[in-house]
């Protein structure tokens, strides 16, 4: 086992076991062919976000600007830098092999933190939050910072991206504009992506929108991708997840639909669900 997941499954241990603040509580999950061992995808769970270092995202909201003497009137999108996500619960860190991206599953591997949510409804907040990835190319060029972040910033989109994934935030508050952005001083291409994903995480919003998330005009403050938000108990698979006793029986005859099933147990190690995945062609 290498020291990165050590460390992971150690903090996993001790967010169930109720020994960390909900600061730092996380959960994270693999889907895993169990035939072969091979790791497809990844995802996880934070508990609450914003509670140790600020949660920043930009409002696109509106200001109005008129005069009624020289009959002029303007209403101006613009950015307003907010925390108001602080303390929600957030879907974060999924990505799935390239080789595994087919038959759903990766829908199978977004929906398995919905089923763990409605298990242990309690240790999650109302509202659910997921980043989305915003508009970058192959070479790492994100039109929303090179005409807003990197004035302010002075460095490249990757490094940012990289001091705030390995949580090195505060020269976000001690850096970024404080007063309201109107977009039209951007750039048009920067403009034209605001609120828009990657087309790599098209198909990763359109599971969440499935299940009842919503752009609600909150963007990332660095690639200008949208913020989806849901609250909890109406997320689709959460609202319609049901309790169940099974026994075991000979195998059903005909086709039904597939089901995600798990049980209320968990041990520090494992939480696993038995489902069909589609293994890549070789």
């Amino acid at each position: 086992m290498k020291p990165r997941f050590r460390r992971v499954s150690k903090g996993q241990s001790k967010t169930w076991q109720g020994e960390l603040p909900k600061s730092e509580q996380g959960y994270v999950f693999v889907l895993e062919d169990s035939e072969t061992g091979t790791v497809a995808g990844i995802c996880a769970i934070e508990v609450a976000v914003g509670l140790n270092d600020p949660w920043y995202n930009y409002r696109v909201g509106t200001l109005v600007h008129a005069s009624k003497e020289l009959n002029v009137y303007n209403a101006l999108p613009t950015l307003f830098l907010s925390n108001d996500h602080t303390g929600s619960s957030e879907l974060c860190t999924l990505f799935l092999d390239p080789d595994w991206r087919k038959e759903g599953n990766g829908y199978l591997l977004s929906k398995s933190r919905f089923m763990f949510m409605a298990a242990f409804r309690d240790k999650f907040n109302d509202k659910v939050v997921a980043e989305m990835r915003g508009v970058i190319d192959e070479h790492g060029y994100s039109p929303f910072w090179q005409s807003l972040g990197k004035r302010f910033f002075s460095m490249d989109f990757s490094r940012a991206d990289f001091l705030c994934g390995t949580g090195q935030k505060a020269f976000i508050a001690e850096l970024m504009p404080k007063h309201p952005i109107y977009t039209h001083f951007l750039s048009q291409e920067a403009q034209d992506v605001i609120g828009q994903v990657h087309p790599q995480t098209a198909p990763a919003r359109a599971v969440l929108e499935k299940e009842g998330f919503r752009y609600r005009n909150y963007i990332d403050i660095f690639d200008g991708g949208p913020t989806l938000e849901c609250d909890i108990d109406r997320v689709r698979a959460i609202r319609k997840s049901r309790l169940v006793e099974v026994a075991e029986g000979q195998p059903a005859q005909g086709d039904f639909p597939a089901c995600l099933v798990a049980n209320e147990i968990i041990t520090i190690s494992a939480w696993c669900w038995c489902v069909p995945i589609q293994r890549p062609s070789v």
